[in-house]
């Protein structure tokens, strides 16, 4: 008998005993929420979202939680939260925690941007939260002071020079990681993928519930399947959409470093696209053939590495590492192949000017960077600066050549200083049967080969949906009505397929 089987067997009895056994598929009690006491939330009217219309009724609150759960009673943090409540009272089963990716994405802005669909999907079956983890949006911010220089995404994301050098990014890197020492202070060593769980925690309790149903996207799939690892107790249902490889010894890290094979695998499909004759009316045909596409695209980008080309953005040129990194971000949506194929045709105009992607046009601000590197830094110890990198970095450059070796380039994690020592949750079989997973084939940021991964991980607790498409985040997002479905029936119902599936296109 497992430890999870016996500690399901106690408080089965004992809620039997007390009365209070709730049967299968029934609404959660809500009545006793588990866990330390919190206040309850004030909930309020909300600001505005930049760029997303705030459905109508949202609402918002601030949670108060510890700086450092060691020391409980001493500062706090802030966290943004949101709610949209259901619009079926007499169908509703509990509150559904919708989780963003990252790290640095907003749980507030992505209820405000998904909530209704989410709303409607789940028949009235939740009350949707969102929060802002801390470091992110609304919620409690510090940045390190990382000079403006270092905060652009192709330099956080370290790319080696055009000739493969990464002395400028070992020299940046152990830059970085001093400023967060010297002057990021305790709130940015408090950005780690633990406090989020334990934050998660805090919320459940103050939303009054026993349980939680979670949707975790991404790095918040991630982070979902740690916060069912650490309370299996107070986790309803839970979906893990487009997941990362949860080996403790390959969190982060060996995120980057699947991304090549990632790109590589997810590359054709934009190639297949930017080939067909249907996108000659629309000038964005690039090639005849979609064999031909990727050799167009490596030369373009060691052209704007010998000559970067003046972009609509004075003062941030296009430069080979920025094509790439367009590229890498487009592969998430089939919606953004068109804008990037315009981009590819405006570098090759001699004429032309080419509009860089909004995250490509400027640096971050610092504290947007600074709770990035801090989260991915702090939860797991990175290999060290002598370990290797400029050897591996050579290799991934010659294997996957549209990543130009930033996967397994230096960071400043090889140089972090630590609070304490990073342990990353081990994920298990150990906890109840109830987690669905969803996943596309060619994922470029979370591979299916990482996901599978956690799907062995968790064993028995999972079943998984894979469909049969390209790109990043499944739920509502793909326009795959087959993996919509699965999910939606599963958070109604609480059914899974008998086995792993599989949706078509």
């Amino acid at each position: 008998m497992t430890n999870w089987t016996r500690k399901a067997l106690l408080l089965t009895v004992s809620a039997a005993a007390a009365g209070t056994l709730t049967a299968v598929g029934a609404p959660v009690a809500h009545s006793r929420p588990a866990g330390p006491a919190t206040a309850p939330l004030s909930w309020g009217p909300c600001a505005p979202v930049p760029g997303t219309a705030v459905p109508a009724g949202q609402q918002c609150a601030t949670l108060r939680v510890p700086l450092d759960y060691r020391a409980p009673g001493g500062r706090t943090v802030d966290l943004a939260v949101t709610r949209l409540r259901t619009d079926r009272p007499e169908a509703r089963r509990g509150t559904l925690l919708a989780l963003a990716g990252g790290p640095g994405g907003s749980g507030v802005q992505r209820v405000a941007q998904k909530g209704e669909a989410l709303r409607a999907a789940t028949e009235g079956a939740y009350d949707v939260v969102g929060l802002d983890p801390r470091g992110v949006g609304g919620s409690t911010r510090a940045g390190c002071g990382i000079p403006e220089a270092d905060r652009h995404l192709v330099t956080l994301r370290s790319y080696p020079a055009a000739d493969g050098s990464i002395t400028e990014n070992t020299a940046r890197a152990r830059r970085t990681a001093e400023a967060c020492a010297r002057d990021g202070g305790p709130v940015v060593r408090s950005f780690s993928s633990r406090n989020q769980v334990r934050d998660i925690d805090r919320l459940r309790a103050a939303l009054g519930e026993r349980k939680l149903s979670v949707w975790g996207h991404s790095y918040g799939s991630y982070v979902a399947a740690g916060y069912a690892q650490e309370h299996p107790d107070r986790v309803d249902r839970l979906v893990l959409d487009s997941t990362g490889d949860p080996d403790p010894a390959r969190v982060a890290y060996g995120w980057m470093t699947n991304v090549g094979p990632a790109v590589a695998l997810r590359f054709p499909d934009f190639a297949a696209w930017a080939a067909d004759p249907a996108r000659e009316a629309e000038g964005l045909r690039l090639a005849r053939r979609a064999e031909d596409v990727q050799p167009l695209f490596l030369a373009l980008a060691r052209e704007l590495d010998r000559a970067p080309k003046e972009s609509a953005t004075p003062g941030v040129p296009l430069t080979g590492n920025r094509l790439r990194q367009a590229l890498h971000g487009s592969l998430n949506s089939d919606t953004a192949f068109a804008p990037l194929a315009r981009l590819i045709r405006s570098a090759q105009d001699p004429a032309g000017r080419p509009v860089l992607p909004p995250e490509l046009a400027g640096a971050l601000p610092d504290e947007d960077a600074s709770l990035t590197m801090a989260v991915i830094c702090n939860d797991v110890r990175w290999p060290g600066p002598d370990s290797g990198y400029a050897r591996r970095v050579a290799a991934d450059r010659a294997r996957y050549p549209l990543t130009a070796g930033m996967p397994a380039n230096i960071s400043a994690c090889a140089f972090w200083k630590y609070d304490e020592e990073p342990r990353p949750t081990r994920i298990t079989d150990e906890g109840p049967s109830n987690v669905l997973m969803i996943q596309s084939l060619r994922d470029p940021a979370t591979p299916l080969a990482g996901a599978l991964k956690m799907r062995a991980a968790l064993g028995e607790r999972a079943r998984m949906v894979t469909v049969e498409r390209g790109g990043h985040g499944m739920y509502l997002g793909s326009g795959n009505a087959c993996g919509d479905r699965a999910v939606s029936d599963f958070l109604v119902t609480g059914k899974r397929p008998g086995r792993d599936t599989h949706c078509p296109n």
